[in-house]
């Protein structure tokens, strides 16, 4: 029977050793579709995600992870990715699918505008925020936006690191809706940041344009595989009302 989601929340341990018994892959990869339907920056969906499931190549990578208990014991990986440099091709996505969405007679003069606000959005403020040309653009489009802030309320962020961490922070929402499916069916993860990405990309031949936003190790807990009591900041201390 699946938790609830306040049971998963609950249940989410970061799982450090993994017992020797396999995973429904299949639940797994379930699990990794539903990370697909978390929020995402404008709808552009910058990731990618890499189920790996062979045993040499967990092998490989749990080597590029510096040989962590998460890693070698892991029974399966799931890499989240960041795809910045995919905005072009995610852009003409939406574009797609809006003119399908709308391709109907008669339509409504609010949905011809909703169509035509959303059309602009993709056709012409996007590119207006993602492109840039050795971080020079950005920068210029920076400087002006705070200027213009000096009289109205502007969008500050157009930076190409900026950017870069518009799309981590998306990949970043996936990913826990990954950890909450797998939680909520009894299965166990934890997020790892150590790693040498290089290697990981050689590994799995991940362009070099793409960052790993999180490798994700997945099994079932260790009796040890939770290596104490969970420790959180009193909750008063991070919460503010206004």
């Amino acid at each position: 029977m699946e938790k609830t989601v306040s049971e998963a929340i609950a249940y989410r341990r970061s799982c450090r050793v993994y017992k020797d018994e396999p995973i429904d892959t299949n639940k797994v990869k379930q699990c990794i579709e539903n990370a697909t339907l978390a929020p995402t920056s404008s709808n552009l969906q910058l990731w990618e995600f890499y189920h790996v499931t062979d045993k040499d190549v967990i092998e490989k990578l749990a080597e590029a992870c510096f040989n962590q208990n998460a890693a070698k014991t892991a029974q399966q990986l799931v890499l989240v990715v960041a795809r910045k440099d995919l905005w072009r091709k995610r852009c003409k996505a939406n574009i797609n699918f809006l003119n399908k969405a709308f391709n109907k007679p008669d339509l409504e003069d609010r949905l011809v505008k909703r169509k035509k606000m959303a059309m602009n959005y993709y056709q012409k403020v996007m590119p207006l925020t993602y492109f840039d040309f050795l971080g020079m653009v950005g920068i210029l489009k920076y400087l002006a936006l705070q200027a213009v802030g000096l009289f109205r309320p502007v969008y500050r962020q157009t930076r190409s690191s900026d950017m870069r961490i518009v799309a981590h922070k998306s990949a970043g929402l996936a990913a826990q809706n990954f950890m909450m499916g797998m939680a909520a069916i009894g299965y166990d993860t934890c997020p790892m940041e150590g790693s040498d990405t290089l290697r990981v990309k050689r590994t799995l031949g991940i362009p070099w344009r793409a960052e790993i936003n999180m490798i994700i190790s997945c099994g079932l807990r260790d009796d040890k595989g939770i290596y104490g009591p969970r420790f959180r900041v009193p909750f008063e201390e991070v919460y503010n009302v206004v």
